[in-house]
């Protein structure tokens, strides 16, 4: 692996990761998942196997049903890597006031808010280490239920594994104490004698994402999940491309390819953080001259978008001050770690006191000065816009006054109808909305072109995606030459796919 090893800076001091067993060790854990032997070889064209073979299989354990709780295992010969341990936001937010770090891991799985990891006890190998992609709470938010299980180290890049340690600290259940290891982009890891952990840098709407990739005898698995293609990021540095089309020719070329199909049906690519950016500039000048009140609301990880809200309300006159828990956690753990500078005198306030407080400083100073950039762009029921627009929080919204919504709805039936209702509750206030001045932040379907073009993978797992959003995926992929059942594999939660016997 000398061409890879130029590429990626090698850490030192991690000869062999997880020597020591990594099998699932709670109490109760039972085989739980269907096995699904799949031909090795490819459709023609595509590397043959090679004769003397290292066992290769996927445990598809989360995310192959729905949007949320993602995770994946990859076994390698005797190593097993766990990539992203997530939560499904929607199954708790259904249910009121549920804290789910006093709940046990078990009854967040049969509320199917958390992977069921039991199918973990087919895999014949130890877990070497836990790989969440990104902060988001749909692939890291299951780690400070299920990581205690595994004697294994959790490896992220710096601002994700902060999020994690916080995730952790809040924990009331669980005493996690797996190691946590800072790996940044174009860095590689050793995991076990014969396999190799590299991070690929890519732009999704959080910081500091990645697409882990294992390097095995038998080539790369590459985990997909999540990104989109942007090379005009508002921060940090653009998707490397340039490393993707690498790892596709070199070696044995990529064996297995995981990929995120959230919006694999829409046409195009995915337009640039940078397009946003331009889209809100416009809008908040446009309301510019506005005496009144004005609320805007964007996901509290898009640290982006936070920062082009922030520096567009001094543009207009307007003080910003960042509101809510999430909000004040996601920005002030960037700006700690040197990702974003903010103003000095920027707020951040995420205690409901604090809130509050804030809130009738603004009334009394006069709301026509500020911006609040609030938490609840789904229309979560204890998130600040939802309590404004239900007149429980100081701050009087007059008719007129503008709310921007820097978000799409997430395309889930529970998300769908909360904001639905926040619009309203809004709306009967005198509030006018202003939606949708955002981008995705996954691949459009050209991106997905580009990808399997770059990478020309001999197997392909769709993921990110309930079974009726991976049509649009099949579809593209079969267009591409890759058979279902053959090298297209289309699996559910709780099975394994054996890749190379």
């Amino acid at each position: 692996m000398g061409d890879r090893r130029a590429a990626g800076r090698r850490r030192d001091g991690f000869a062999a990761i997880g020597s020591d067993g990594g099998r699932p060790t709670e109490s109760g854990l039972r085989a739980a998942g269907q096995t699904v032997v799949l031909a090795v070889a490819g459709p023609p064209g595509r590397r043959p196997p090679r004769r003397d073979t290292m066992e290769i299989e996927i445990a598809t354990i989360g995310g192959y049903e729905e949007v949320g709780r993602q995770m994946t295992a990859v076994r390698a010969g005797d190593d097993v890597v766990i990539f992203d341990m997530g939560l499904n936001l929607s199954k708790v937010l259904i249910h009121d006031n549920v804290e789910t770090e006093r709940m046990h891991s078990l009854d967040l799985i049969d509320m199917g808010a958390i992977p069921d990891d039991r199918v973990m006890s087919e895999l014949e190998g130890d877990v070497k280490a836990i790989v969440p992609t990104h902060g988001h709470l749909d692939h890291i938010g299951a780690i400070s239920k299920l990581a205690h299980r595994y004697d294994a180290p959790i490896v992220a890049t710096p601002y994700t594994i902060e999020l994690v340690k916080q995730d952790i600290e809040s924990e009331q259940k669980f005493g996690v104490q797996n190691d946590l290891v800072k790996m940044e982009a174009g860095e590689t890891m050793r995991i076990g004698d014969h396999n190799e952990l590299e991070f690929v840098n890519v732009t999704h709407s959080i910081i500091d994402a990645i697409n882990p990739v294992l390097h095995t005898p038998e080539g790369a698995v590459v985990y997909g999940l999540d990104k989109r293609m942007d090379h005009t990021p508002v921060i940090g540095d653009p998707i490397d491309m340039e490393r993707f089309r690498e790892i596709g020719r070199e070696g044995e070329g990529v064996l297995c390819y995981i990929e995120d199909c959230t919006n694999a049906g829409k046409k195009g690519r995915t337009p640039s953080e940078s397009v946003a950016r331009r889209h809100l500039q416009d809008v908040m000048h446009s309301i510019e001259d506005y005496d009144g009140g004005i609320v805007a609301t964007t996901f509290s990880s898009h640290i982006a978008r936070v920062k082009s809200l922030v520096e567009f309300a001094d543009d207009i006159g307007r003080q910003p001050v960042l509101l809510g828990r999430s909000m004040e956690k996601y920005s002030g753990t960037a700006e700690r770690l040197d990702f974003v500078e903010f103003p000095e005198d920027l707020g951040m306030y995420g205690h409901r006191k604090s809130v509050d407080r804030t809130f009738k400083r603004i009334m009394n100073e006069g709301k026509e000065d500020f911006l609040p950039i609030v938490t609840g762009h789904q229309g979560e029921p204890r998130a600040m816009l939802t309590r404004m627009g239900r007149g429980e929080t100081p701050y009087e919204l007059d008719d007129g006054d503008k709310v921007i919504f820097s978000a799409r709805v997430i395309p889930e039936p529970t998300n769908e109808g909360q904001r639905y209702q926040s619009e309203k509750l809004l709306s009967m206030q005198g509030a006018r909305i202003y939606d949708d001045i955002h981008v995705s932040g996954h691949l459009n379907r050209e991106g997905h072109y580009q990808m399997l073009d770059a990478l020309q993978p001999q197997h392909v797992v769709p993921a990110h995606q309930d079974l009726s959003g991976l049509s649009s995926y099949v579809s593209l992929a079969e267009d591409e030459g890759y058979k279902a059942g053959r090298d297209l594999h289309i699996s559910r939660n709780g099975q394994m796919i054996q890749l190379v016997e």
